[in-house]
């Protein structure tokens, strides 16, 4: 009785330790998806305007709207753009802070640094940055013999690459100490080993290194690409969704559609289609996971 007794009084400790984050998921996460997963099957145009059942015709037409579909193209080529050069780079840095530079510590703040720094700052700045007339960028192209360099933001070729280069240049601190950590918790004596059987520093990297690595990088690609189907900040300060329909993806789209329209109904339905998206791909990397993920 004494052991039911104490047993009964830890799990009511651990649920007042829980109740307050439980609260807040169903109150800022779970009721928002319901009431969106609601209103994606309404006509529903602003807080003043009764919202009538129009079933699956907003995901019908979704699917003919052929601005949602430039949206989703663009948004897939910037993820197939950040994904993976946001993880090399990454791991470039986390391999280089491990074993090359001696001020660690410096180079760990200042590459960690622009992850702390406001969306809107870097935004601001990189614009004024890829300023084709006057910016410092296409000032140092043009000094190495550039004559014509890129219009980058004022280019419907270059506008989104830019904004993806930035991200990347944002984003790679966060993704870069994640695995350097994994890199120091590879125990030394497998590297130990393998320098007495002759293995040089690439074979070490790719046989050592890499497995090791291949939780945290398993993890790192998960984060990089719901955060490649989140991407809203840079694209609304740097380009508003231009030049053309260029930069416009799915996020700045539902925001167009829900706050500039006020078809909130429609943008619902693409929020959903959203969710949906980033649920299927991330189903079919936990599928994959035990093909080439080592523990």
């Amino acid at each position: 009785m004494h052991l039911n007794h104490r047993l009964q009084r830890e799990y009511m400790t651990a649920i007042l330790f829980l109740l307050p984050a439980l609260l807040l998921f169903v109150l800022f996460i779970f009721l928002p998806l319901l009431y969106g997963l609601v209103m994606s099957f309404t006509d529903y145009g602003g807080f003043n305007i009764t919202p009538n059942f129009v079933g699956l015709d907003n995901f019908v037409h979704l699917f003919k709207d052929d601005y949602f579909k430039v949206s989703l193209g663009n948004n897939l080529i910037y993820a197939a753009l950040f994904v993976p050069l946001t993880l090399l780079v990454s791991l470039i840095a986390a391999v280089a802070l491990n074993s090359v530079f001696h001020f660690k510590k410096y180079f760990r703040m200042a590459f960690y640094f622009p992850q702390i720094t406001s969306m809107v700052s870097v935004a601001i700045v990189w614009g004024l940055m890829f300023n084709p007339m006057r910016g410092p960028i296409n000032g140092i192209l043009k000094s190495i013999g550039i004559a014509n360099p890129p219009d980058w933001l004022m280019s419907t070729h270059w506008a989104l690459i830019a904004v993806v280069l930035v991200s990347v240049w944002k984003n790679f601190g966060f993704y870069m100490l994640m695995m350097l950590a994994g890199i120091q918790g590879i125990p030394d004596f497998l590297y130990e080993s393998a320098k007495l059987d002759g293995a040089g520093p690439w074979k070490r990297f790719l046989y050592i290194t890499l497995p090791g690595l291949s939780p945290t990088i398993f993890m790192s690609l998960i984060l990089t690409i719901i955060n490649s189907f989140q991407v809203f900040d840079l694209v609304s300060v740097m380009t508003n969704g231009g030049p053309g329909r260029s930069t416009n993806v799915l996020v700045y789209r539902i925001y167009q559609e829900a706050f500039v329209n006020y078809k909130m109904g429609y943008a619902s339905a693409m929020a959903v289609v959203l969710f949906l998206i980033i649920v299927i791909v991330s189903i079919i990397q936990f599928k994959l996971e035990k093909k080439w993920v080592t523990y």
